[in-house]
């Protein structure tokens, strides 16, 4: 399948989420997969038709999550999801399985023609919602070289939202971007504390002057706040602010995202 150019450094894109809704097994399951695979494809063409330069979708409505072992039933419904999503959208797609679920991601990719995963756990271990979560580099980068997709990159969190990191308190955010980096990461992502918090400016700064891979800010980016992660970051994923209301459970609304692109668009300008 035709791989797409996500060479992200310096370039200020923006990721819109797509979460799926609750999948089958979940507690908040109610839908057939194809309303839920209909949903999806409605929300990433609004993000498309407004000018965001890719896709992240993810099983954000499964909460609580299962830590790593989701089951078969949640990787073939997101399967199902990327490849009908793969044939609408234009725009590169990557992927996220909740929690921790990386290879089950990346297999998802290689089969729906997807361009990149993002992945928790990477490098160190911490405590995440789920209980502890091990470090898993060595194993994912050998499974996608096993299973030939090479071509998927792999933008990893480090000190991930929803998570303590008491165990490796004693480790930098510079140690762990100089890790996760050293370890072959496509790319670093940034967050707050949880979904929709802002991730710390001085978290941002010392990725950015830490390593030469792409900076992306995975939480918390607002029309209001953007510019002040701007000169320091190569991409910015976004999903609550492009939500009603703010919230992410909530649909997408079409104003919001004109609204945030715009100012992206000034950004680009000046």
């Amino acid at each position: 399948m035709e791989t797409r150019n996500i060479q992200l450094k310096g370039r200020k894109w923006i990721i819109g989420m797509v979460h799926v809704d609750a999948l089958p097994g979940t507690p908040a399951h109610s839908k057939p997969i194809q309303s839920i695979i209909g949903t999806a494809i409605e929300e990433a063409t609004k993000l498309q038709n407004a000018g965001v330069n890719a896709i992240l979708i993810e099983n954000m409505h499964d909460v609580p999550y299962l830590k790593k072992n989701v089951g078969s039933e949640i990787v073939a419904c997101m399967t199902s999801v990327a490849i009908e999503l793969r044939k609408i959208i234009q725009l590169p797609i990557g992927i996220q399985i909740l929690a921790g679920a990386n290879k089950e991601a990346l297999a998802v990719a290689l089969a729906s023609g997807l361009d990149f995963i993002r992945a928790e756990g990477f490098v160190f271990a911490h405590v995440a919602d789920e209980g502890y979560m091990e470090s898993c580099a060595g194993e994912l980068l050998r499974y996608r070289k096993m299973i030939g997709a090479e071509h998927i990159q792999i933008f990893t969190d480090v000190q991930k939202k929803h998570s303590s990191h008491a165990i490796t308190a004693d480790i930098s955010i510079k140690e762990h971007v100089e890790t996760a980096s050293y370890f072959r990461s496509d790319g670093i992502i940034i967050t707050g504390s949880s979904t929709g918090k802002a991730a710390l400016i001085d978290d941002v700064k010392t990725a950015y002057q830490n390593t030469s891979l792409p900076i992306i800010i995975g939480s918390g980016i607002t029309i209001s706040n953007i510019e002040n992660y701007w000169d320091f970051a190569d991409a910015f994923i976004v999903g609550s602010e492009f939500k009603f209301e703010g919230k992410w459970e909530n649909s997408i609304s079409e104003e919001q995202i004109k609204l945030f692109m715009g100012k992206v668009n000034e950004l680009r300008r000046s």
